[in-house]
């Protein structure tokens, strides 16, 4: 089947890679020529395990094309994907500017039947809007359906290859059907394709986001609660997640979520709610608590340490907002570094991928430094903060580690070590709503 995916972002380059791993023809279009060129000559634009196999494979094989032509992208295209930023305004409402822009091209280009497949995450009712916008200038025949992505950054190409579903948005036979071919090779074991309607496709998206972000939410709640009573967050995330109606996943409590997906999609889905005349008060404190949860570590060092922090040098483990991904979007780390670099603080920090584009958006200066290893990022510091739980972190030299951190303290944001080990390897060890008695 031949493939034209709109926009080379994450979404888009993820999908266009993927679907073209099962032999369809891929062509990824975007407005940056310079991405297109990289792309074009085997240079992977994000980090994203196992993706680049695949990217340099359908390269190879001709099946996965790059170019910055719309018209010449879509003219032999049976299903068009928009992957496209839908960035959150003020309000926190998504941005549409771009899915409607492409529409309206769409409807000047178009001169026979194709499907308009809405992958990025979009507020319902979007899929009317891209009809309006395209029947501006086409009277043709089309459909446009909504297909939402469930891409978990780290293992996304797994989410994609083998999903747990796939929700598929459509309202007439024809397009149900073509895009039920599409994703016959990525269900043959079984996962069910969920058919529903165009609006609620677009809400399910949202809804899902939403309620893991309640999940996370809810936990970093009762890790607060486990430090004042006393109680292990530890035992309590066992003892609920053994439930099956609850469930292992998302249940461990930290200095809050970030990334691309999380954040954007509870402020959207409040301000559709409040576009529909509905409060969703769930949502405002899911949001109100993970704002609080990213400062979650700075009470204990400041109890430590005192308020002012001047002179100290801190070794600050993990920049993005979760591990096997470059992704900085909404980082605890970040307002971590803008805290500690307030009162005083000299950051000396490490991350596997996300370095550069933390050097991209705050530079590199006198008391934000950044090293090769995590090892070197401790040398000659006062304690180390751990804030990205990368599984390099969860095993390290401890001797290392207490030759190069003066004040042999670590305050962990990600639970990554035990609290007796750090304690037996002489270390005072602050963490996320652990029992006083452990530390």
């Amino acid at each position: 089947m031949k493939i034209a995916v709109i926009g080379t972002g994450y979404v888009g380059l993820v999908s266009g890679t993927c679907f073209a791993e099962t032999g369809n023809q891929v062509t990824c279009v975007d407005i940056d020529e310079n991405k297109v060129n990289s792309l074009s000559s085997g240079k992977i634009t994000i980090y994203e395990p196992g993706l680049e196999v695949l990217f340099q494979r359908n390269l190879r094989e001709n099946r996965l094309r790059f170019t910055t032509n719309l018209k010449e992208a879509v003219k032999d295209a049976k299903i068009i994907f928009l992957a496209l930023p839908t960035p959150p305004g003020e309000d926190g409402s998504a941005d549409l500017k771009y899915v409607l822009g492409v529409a309206e091209d769409l409807g000047k280009i178009l001169d026979d039947y194709k499907v308009i497949v809405d992958k990025s995450t979009v507020p319902v009712g979007t899929g009317d809007k891209v009809v309006e916008a395209i029947k501006r200038n086409y009277n043709g025949a089309f459909d446009v359906v909504s297909n939402p992505e469930f891409l978990r950054e780290g293992v996304a190409v797994d989410d994609f290859m083998k999903p747990d579903r796939v929700v598929i948005g459509a309202n007439s036979e024809r397009s149900k059907e073509i895009m039920g071919d599409l994703y016959a090779p990525y269900v043959r074991q079984g996962n069910p394709v969920i058919f529903m309607d165009v609006r609620s496709a677009e809400l399910t998206k949202y809804a899902a986001n939403s309620f893991l972000a309640t999940k996370i939410s809810f936990m970093n709640e009762i890790s607060q609660l486990c430090e004042r009573l006393d109680a292990d967050v530890d035992m309590v995330r066992l003892g609920i997640g053994s439930d099956a109606r609850i469930g292992k996943r998302f249940l461990f409590p930290g200095i809050g979520y970030g990334g691309s997906c999380f954040p954007k999609d509870v402020k959207a889905l409040i301000h559709s709610s409040e576009n529909a005349g509905y409060d969703f008060q769930i949502l405002k404190s899911v949001e109100q608590v993970n704002e609080s949860q990213k400062k979650a570590l700075i009470p204990k060092i400041v109890s430590h340490y005192g308020e002012d922090l001047k002179g100290k040098v801190i070794a600050l483990w993990g920049l993005a907002f979760k591990p096997n991904t470059d992704d900085i979007r909404e980082a605890p780390a970040l307002e971590l570094i803008q805290d500690l670099r307030n009162r005083g603080a000299i950051i000396q920090t490490y991350d596997a991928e996300a370095m550069n584009n933390v050097k991209g958006l705050l530079g590199q200066h006198e008391d934000l430094v950044f090293f090769d290893t995590p090892y070197e990022a401790c040398d000659n510091s006062d304690f180390l903060i751990i804030a990205t739980e990368w599984p390099e972190f969860r095993s390290p030299n401890f001797a290392e580690l207490l030759a190069r951190i003066k004040d042999k303290v670590i305050f962990d944001g990600r639970n990554v070590f035990d609290n007796a080990l750090a304690k037996k390897h002489g270390f005072s060890y602050y963490s996320i709503g652990r029992s006083s008695h452990q530390m």
